[in-house]
């Protein structure tokens, strides 16, 4: 899925196997799955394909090898900067989900309106960690991640400071484990000023879904259809 106008929504939605021919069928009334970020999600359509989504996923990738990162398999401790809530010192480098503090209002508002719980899945080149939204923020309402500063470099080459949460994969559930490694594809755009900035994608690869996700899902498919609990 993707935003009408300044709407934020999720960028994936995951259903049961026995719904996929009817969610096949409605997404195709609706003129096919490029259609779909143009459409209003008061559209009937559009309400019935939310009704029998079991979850929405925010998705981010990092490019980084989990298991080479130097913090990965430490055991998270008190820490005095938060409060004695369970962490690592600021510098560590170990896998991390990523909220933006600027997505938080609106995927809360999807997920309230939507009735849908919102995970964040975070996919690095060899793992990837899920959270739900709900436990996220219990997080950081409760001072278990603090808030970062990070740069961001927009295409044009524009650079913006954006506040981001960062937190431990250790309070996640692990999502996959790469069974083929992904290629990383040197790229580039251009704006129209005809400034180039280069970067890498992955392209091909495959992730199997580890126990826990299956967990994850199956609780969130048994949910329906009365929800919301994330």
């Amino acid at each position: 899925m993707a935003g009408l106008g300044g709407l934020k929504r999720p960028d994936l939605l995951i259903f049961r196997e026995t719904d996929r021919e009817e969610i096949a069928d409605t997404v195709d009334t609706l003129g096919g799955i490029s259609e779909l970020p143009f459409t209003p999600e008061d559209d009937p359509r559009i309400m019935g394909i939310l009704s029998r989504a079991i979850l929405a996923a925010e998705c981010e990738n990092s490019l980084w090898v989990v298991k080479r990162m130097p913090a990965y398999g430490l055991v998270l401790k008190p820490q005095r900067r938060l409060g004695g809530e369970l962490g690592l010192k600021k510098t560590a480098v170990l896998p991390t989900i990523i909220l933006k503090e600027e997505d938080r209002h609106p995927l809360r508002e999807w997920q309230a309106k939507a009735n849908v719980p919102i995970h964040i899945w975070h996919i690095f080149f060899d793992m990837a960690y899920g959270i739900a939204l709900n436990r996220a923020e219990e997080l950081i309402g409760g001072g278990a991640i603090e808030p970062t500063v990070q740069t961001f470099q927009a295409p044009g080459g524009a650079t913006t400071r954006k506040l981001i949460y960062k937190i431990y994969y250790q309070h996640a559930y692990l999502l996959g484990e790469s069974e083929q490694e992904p290629r990383p594809v040197a790229n580039y755009v251009m704006d129209r000023n005809g400034h180039i900035l280069p970067y890498v994608r992955f392209e091909g690869g495959k992730l199997t879904l580890h126990r826990e996700a299956l967990e994850v899902l199956r609780v969130a498919a048994d949910r329906l259809p009365g929800r919301l609990d994330g």
